[in-house]
């Protein structure tokens, strides 16, 4: 039986945190010209993710799935009720100041605090957690008539994992500016030092390259593709999690199609932006992404955006799904093959489907200050997954995350 532990995880939590913040670390990818005037931001986030729960007899055990049923057997999908695993606090601040008209510097502060529980093997076994995130971005651009250049830095330290970055990307217009390359790279070393094995010391490399091209095709409409390849190295297992023992190398091609309409001949004033995200791995993991939003400008500086997100992948080559005797008794993690070199009970490695509905509400006080809100509900289901059913003994994921920004023009 797995004993329910205090820990601190930066791989249960940060992976939740990053997937679910929508604070703005400073993006410094290249602007066609120089901002006017500075800007400051800063945004709050509140997020809590739960997950079903089958229960015996319409009970739970110390937060472990125990399932129900004469013959020991659950319907997938089955549960009875939910339990609130993980809960992020984060706050962000950002500034962006213009240097000399040529110029720009940025910086992003980002904090989240995180806790709850988070289970060990696949969607039981729960171990408490908890963890506080610094993480610093800097980043330096030059603009040209036709282009600019940008480099960048960012760390991150956790309790249990550091991690340093940088970044440099490029962009080149045509002479009507109708045409823009984009090229760029980045670097990170990341250091892991799980707090349940004292003398345990990893290191993981990352090196990714992006090349892409936007178009500017009518007044209306603006399309963009973009292409990136990353390279990974080292230590991509869960100290944290019963029987997860990963390649140590990850590499992964990512491509992205996005295209933006402008209605401004119907009276509506309002812009629908659309994408398609497609990512495989040498872990065996094929991810299909599409995106949408409107954004629709209303009376005295009011704004509504809805959007809607679609997600689905398939599992990773070494996925160990639930076994019989895990679905008979949960607190008993399923063996992994024999003979297995890889295997994760990690549910994040299995094949599932989900689906994010969001709305976000923004008001522009004057010309200098501007404010919104933003709530997305997010659900995961294996049985969703499109390569068909996904692992049934999983219960379902659901997230919801709450932000509020205020910024200000200097």
């Amino acid at each position: 039986m797995v004993s329910v532990s205090t820990t601190k995880s930066r791989v249960l939590g940060a992976a939740l945190v990053t997937a679910a913040m929508a604070l703005p670390s400073l993006q410094f990818a290249c602007a066609e010209a120089p901002p006017e005037r500075g800007i400051v931001s800063f945004k709050y986030l509140n997020y809590q993710d739960s997950q079903g729960v089958v229960t015996q007899s319409g009970s739970t055990a110390n937060g472990v799935n125990t399932i129900s049923g004469a013959s020991g057997i659950v319907t997938p999908g089955s549960s009875g009720g939910s339990q609130d695993r993980i809960g992020v606090n984060a706050y962000s601040v950002m500034a962006l100041v213009p240097v000399a008209g040529e110029w720009s510097i940025g910086a992003t502060y980002t904090s989240d605090s995180v806790s709850g529980a988070s289970p060990t093997y696949h969607s039981s076994g729960m171990a408490k957690m908890t963890d506080l995130r610094r993480a610093i971005d800097v980043g330096l651009t030059k603009y040209f008539s036709r282009g600019s250049v940008s480099f960048g830095t960012s760390y991150s330290s956790e309790s249990d994992y550091i991690s340093r970055g940088l970044n440099v990307q490029g962009s080149l217009s045509t002479e009507d500016k109708n045409t823009t390359l984009t090229l760029g790279g980045s670097y990170n070393d990341d250091s892991i030092h799980p707090l349940i094995q004292p003398t345990f010391d990893e290191k993981k490399q990352v090196a990714s390259g992006l090349i892409g091209v936007t178009r500017v095709l009518t007044p209306q409409d603006i399309v963009q593709l973009d292409f990136t390849y990353s390279n990974g190295n080292g230590y991509y297992s869960d100290p944290y999690k019963i029987n997860d023992n990963r390649p140590r190398y990850r590499n992964s091609v990512t491509a992205l199609a996005r295209w933006n309409h402008h209605f401004d001949d119907n009276g509506t004033d309002g812009t629908v932006h659309l994408s398609y995200r497609y990512y495989s791995d040498t872990f065996g993991i094929r991810a299909h992404t599409f995106d949408a939003e409107y954004v629709q400008p209303l009376y005295k500086g009011w704004t509504v955006t809805p959007l809607l997100r679609l997600y689905a992948q398939n599992e990773a080559d070494f996925y160990v799904s639930v076994g019989a005797a895990e679905i008979k008794d949960p607190t008993q993690a399923t063996p992994p093959p024999a003979g297995a070199v890889y295997y994760s009970e990690d549910q994040r490695m299995s094949a599932f489907g989900a689906m994010t509905f969001g709305l976000k509400v923004s008001k522009q006080i004057n010309k200098d200050w501007l404010v919104d809100v933003k709530y997305e509900q997010y659900e995961q289901r294996a049985q969703w997954s499109l390569s068909g059913g996904g692992d049934p003994g999983l219960t379902p994921f659901k997230a919801r995350s709450i932000q509020v920004g205020v910024s200000m023009q200097i």
